[in-house]
């Protein structure tokens, strides 16, 4: 029978603790095809919070503890949970579980069902059908809570998961192995600890879906959110959406386009000093190709570079491929040339360059034919091959 640990972290926590295990304890008992067990894992609370848990232990075998010298924020809580739940108790699956009863217990049953249905990461989630957020709330806390969280999807850009913040969660051994080693390198601490758990599971692939569940406030105790929570929180999200953006193939192609298309354009008018038109318009062109050529395998597809004996081959249907947009090119200059002439526009006084109308029509015609060039490079040159 496989085993589930709820993890709960506690700080000053000697009011709701007693409550919360009760009412886990209780929802286990209705649950047949799971073991269950609760991990307490305190930051040497001052209120003594794990003297409570301890009284508690003599009668509850399933119960659990785990008492850390100082407090070192939610994070690390969790981290620490986790490797003494998969490691120590055999646990298969475990569960983030809040201390004061703000996450409903009895969704714990759904929460396993979606996890005997191959899912890795269970979220509770309060902004999906069936869930909520307490009416009684303030404005700014609402305003907090549902806008906060609209502002990670945009910025993620990532809208499978509804409730990016919810620290009501189950996850399988297999996700927390693949995870954590990024997790503990990157030093993640506080509330930012849930987003970049949860973030970092999807970019690795793994099955995560949500059960709704309406969030209940606390009625003892005070919450541990503080301003610092809305800062980190920006400062994470803002970094890894640059970091993504930065790391993406769309965005190293178009910074090798861009320096492609200043290859063509400089030598471009380098060639109209010696030949016709057209015929410069052409070297341009295919040294542009030969530059995003090299750029193109040595770095927006280096995890497909070709070897040294592709080169000869490669390079010619580069070329090929790259025809398209050669003719591209070439139409609009043509067009251009035929139906509304070349004569100049403005001067660059300081690098006495003069922008024509030729040189408009390159670049209407580098912007189009980078949509082609796209789709044929990674589909026909450096195509993916299934594993």
């Amino acid at each position: 029978m496989p085993k589930a640990i709820v993890i709960i972290p506690t700080y000053n926590e000697k009011e709701n603790i007693t409550p919360t295990i009760t009412a886990l304890q209780k929802i286990f008992k209705k649950i047949k095809n799971w073991q269950l067990g609760i991990l307490v894992v305190d930051d040497n609370s001052p209120d003594k919070t794990a003297q409570i848990v301890k009284k508690l232990q003599k009668k509850q075998p399933n119960l659990h503890l785990l008492v850390k010298p100082k407090k070192a924020g939610l994070g690390d809580a969790y981290l620490k949970g986790m490797e003494h739940a998969f490691n120590k108790l055999q646990a298969n699956v475990v569960f983030e579980f809040d201390a004061d009863l703000s996450h409903d217990p009895s969704k714990i049953p759904q929460f396993l069902n979606k996890i005997d249905q191959g899912y890795d990461f269970v979220i509770g989630s309060r902004y999906i059908k069936g869930g909520g957020i307490p009416q009684n709330w303030g404005l700014h806390r609402k305003f907090l809570s549902v806008v906060g969280n609209l502002v990670i999807l945009l910025v993620l850009a990532n809208w499978t998961v509804r409730d990016w913040t919810s620290g009501y969660r189950a996850i399988t051994k297999k996700a927390y192995q693949a995870v954590v080693p990024e997790l503990v390198s990157s030093r993640f601490s506080g509330y930012t600890f849930q987003i970049g758990f949860l973030h970092k599971t999807i970019k690795k692939g793994f099955k995560v879906t949500e059960v709704p569940f309406v969030f209940k406030d606390r009625e003892l105790g005070k919450s541990k959110i503080g301003p610092e929570y809305i800062k980190n929180t920006l400062v994470y999200i803002f970094k890894m959406r640059l970091q993504e953006i930065l790391k993406s193939r769309v965005f190293k192609f178009i910074i090798v386009g861009t320096i492609g298309a200043s290859v063509q354009l400089s030598t471009l008018q380098f060639w109209r000093l010696w030949l016709p038109y057209q015929l410069a318009f052409f070297l341009a062109i295919e040294g542009a190709v030969l530059t995003n050529f090299i750029l193109s395998n040595f770095w927006t597809f280096a995890d497909r570079k070709l070897k040294l004996n592709q080169y000869p081959v490669k390079f010619v249907q580069f070329n090929l491929a790259s025809g398209g947009s050669i003719l591209i090119q070439q139409l609009i200059a043509f067009i251009g040339e035929l139906f509304v002439g070349l004569f100049p526009l403005f001067t660059i006084p300081i690098v006495n360059f003069v922008f024509d109308t030729g040189t408009l029509y390159a670049v209407i015609g580098i912007l189009v034919g980078m949509f082609w060039n796209f789709f044929a490079y990674s589909r026909i040159i450096w195509k993916h091959k299934a594993s």
